[in-house]
């Protein structure tokens, strides 16, 4: 890859996930405190527990992220489903330290560094490999999240383009010159 083909990509990775916190963050400004820790069963998350597990995943990916295996001596997986957080400010304590770990870990890449491999349970994985699967991950979990904050909120705010209004959007957008762009941009602002 040319070296702004790997800035193009890393820059557009950042974006999306920076997109997919900024989804679960207005998802949990939405639901009140004790429904954080609802469960609709037994053998189903909470958004804490997910929360959890998704902060437990990035500090075990992240943390020497080019130097160590992914999965780290210290990661206790199973816990990471447990009920062990107890309030929100805990919950978003721990998810902003874990996010803190990954934009710190993407900062390090680089041109000379972007064809290594990286390993996750002994597997190698090149770099994009690594945080695709990483993106993918979290993407999944956060639209878990997402659905859970629907279920039990009160009064849901789309997160994105509400229904009924996609004309009016795409009429909004194509009344625009054609640009570059990430499709990012519009809600991250």
């Amino acid at each position: 890859m040319k070296d702004t083909e790997v800035q193009n990509y890393l820059e557009s990775a950042r974006k999306q996930f920076e997109y997919y916190k900024m989804l679960a963050e207005k998802t949990f400004d939405q639901v009140d405190e004790e429904k954080l820790f609802w469960r609709p069963n037994e053998k189903s998350n909470s958004i804490a527990i997910i929360v959890n597990h998704i902060a437990g995943n990035m500090l075990s990916r992240w943390t020497d992220f080019l130097t160590t295996d992914g999965e780290k001596d210290f990661r206790n997986r199973d816990q990471e489903f447990e009920d062990v957080l107890k309030t929100k400010s805990e919950m978003l304590k721990k998810w902003e330290e874990a996010w803190s770990i990954v934009f710190e870990a993407l900062s390090q890449v680089n041109e000379d560094n972007f064809c290594q491999l990286v390993y996750i349970r002994n597997k190698g994985h090149s770099i994009m490999e690594a945080i695709n699967r990483q993106l993918c991950h979290y993407a999944y979990h956060i639209g878990q999240v997402v659905f859970l904050g629907k279920v039990v909120a009160t009064n849901w705010h789309s997160l994105s383009i509400p229904k009924g209004n996609s004309q009016t959007y795409n009429n909004t957008q194509f009344s625009k010159p054609k640009q570059k762009g990430h499709f990012t941009d519009d809600f991250l602002k």
